[in-house]
């Protein structure tokens, strides 16, 4: 089921054209990867898609519906957006992920035991259990990471949105929170949209990819299918060498500068 549809999305800043004509479909349940070189508009369309950027050109399509014609209330019910960068506030763990139900609530109204058990359950699958009383400030960034991951898990959004959850991260901490991406979608069906850099990320993460190239969708579709020779010539200017692990099948992909 398509959950989410553009249609012919395009975006100025000022005079300048940063998307050109985009229409691209998202189902329901699978994870996507936006990725494409530096300044290809990868966060300018995540952030479009994720309702915080109205299109200068265009329409986005919430199951059919506009998506800016939904309430704010009802639009931070269906769509989290996990951003680049998150302050480190002054609360507890558990304090932040309790904000995740606000949009639930009435004014006022406060955590009850419904709310109480969803933040359980956040916490244990984003195995923070034994950090909940721990100061954001106190923790490493993946730990901080999964602290925000959970907050928007309580949202119950049937749309996350993660722009670029591993930047900043050494390599042990960007796996952690991209395992914790995968067990959203296989213990809770959620629909995730991420922009990942690191392209051997995408190809092991991402049920499709959607590659972004000057402004315009080069490709969408399973990795296998998208993340060829001439893709990566094309769009990132380098040679790949493509291969499938033997344990998992997953592409992995050494890439090295085009031959003169």
């Amino acid at each position: 089921m398509t959950i989410l549809r553009t249609a012919s999305i395009s975006h100025f800043f000022s005079d300048k054209q940063v998307l050109k004509q985009m229409d691209l479909e998202l189902r329901e349940g699978q994870i996507y990867s936006i990725i494409g070189p530096n300044g290809s508009g990868k966060s300018t369309l995540l952030h479009i898609l994720s309702r915080q950027l109205k299109p200068s050109q265009g329409n986005v399509y919430w199951k059919e519906a506009d998506l800016y014609r939904l309430s704010p209330k009802k639009a931070a019910q269906e769509l989290a957006l996990l951003a680049q960068v998150n302050d480190s506030m002054d609360l507890t763990v558990e304090q932040l992920i309790a904000y995740g139900r606000t949009p639930h609530k009435s004014m006022f109204k406060r955590i009850d035991e419904q709310d109480q058990i969803l933040i359980e359950e956040a916490i244990s699958l984003t195995k923070l259990d034994l950090l909940r009383k721990r100061n954001l400030s106190q923790l490493s960034g993946g730990e901080r990471q999964r602290a925000w991951i959970a907050l928007n898990l309580v949202q119950q959004p049937k749309l996350l949105f993660l722009d670029e959850p591993t930047t900043y991260l050494d390599i042990s901490h960007q796996l952690e929170v991209l395992e914790v991406v995968a067990q959203l979608k296989r213990n809770q069906k959620v629909t995730i949209v991420m922009v990942l850099h690191d392209l051997n990320h995408a190809a092991a993460y991402s049920d499709e990819v959607i590659v972004v190239k000057k402004g315009c969708i080069y490709g969408q579709g399973a990795p296998e299918k998208i993340m060829n020779q001439k893709m990566f010539k094309e769009v990132f200017g380098v040679e790949a060498d493509i291969y499938k692990d033997g344990h998992d099948e997953t592409l992995r992909i050494v890439m090295k500068p085009l031959k003169n």
